[in-house]
């Protein structure tokens, strides 16, 4: 075999290093459409970690909600649920007669609660929105829920201070108001609910 037929006769190293078979061009399609999904499903919970405050999604334990309840016996009229989460809390409120509304920055949580509202015959009853809640006015509730977190908590008290009506009765779940003082405490540990009475001279 003469020089150029040997030249000829060895395969390309640009062919042969890049040269990528249908199986692998599905599989890296697969791989990519995968990880996009993931990211698009994860970033509503990742997101509200880079904020000034993050408002961790935490499903109310059994007993946060049966005090919820007491702390609200007595009580009618309009509620909000502050970071709403998986609507639980609104879907129990509206079960007890209130025209409970929650509020949300996760979009799948969102939607996850519309469905269970409807699912559960309470579509009527209850409004989930997809809202950043220093942006969301509270001026038309009766009855407000927050989980919020201790480094929050001072300007959430005074975001209701400048908003809420009269007689709004706030429920502080897990930590309290810093400044206001509490009509009455409900429970224990992280399953405390501190109650609290806007009066608006």
């Amino acid at each position: 075999m003469n020089e150029i037929e040997l030249l000829n006769s060895t395969p390309s190293p640009s062919n042969s290093r890049f040269n990528v078979s249908s199986t692998g061009k599905i599989m890296i399609g697969i791989t990519g459409g995968i990880a996009i999904g993931l990211t698009v499903i994860c970033a509503p919970f990742v997101s509200p970690a880079l904020r000034k405050h993050c408002l961790p999604y935490i499903p109310a334990t059994n007993q946060q909600m049966a005090n919820i309840l007491d702390a609200l016996k007595g009580r009618k009229g309009t509620l909000l649920d502050i970071g709403s989460g998986d609507g639980r809390i609104v879907l129990e409120t509206a079960k007890n007669k209130f025209d409970a509304h929650g509020i949300e920055l996760n979009p799948w949580l969102v939607l996850y609660s519309k469905v269970a509202a409807i699912r559960q015959g309470l579509g009527k009853q209850t409004k989930f929105f997809r809202q950043d809640l220093w942006k969301y006015n509270v001026a038309k509730y009766d009855n407000i829920i927050i989980f919020g977190v201790e480094q929050m908590m001072t300007d959430l008290e005074n975001k209701f201070l400048q908003e809420c009506k009269s007689d709004c009765r706030i429920l502080a779940c897990r930590f309290p108001m810093p400044n206001l003082t509490p009509t009455k405490t409900i429970g224990h540990g992280i399953d405390t609910v501190w109650i609290y009475e806007i009066k608006v001279c």
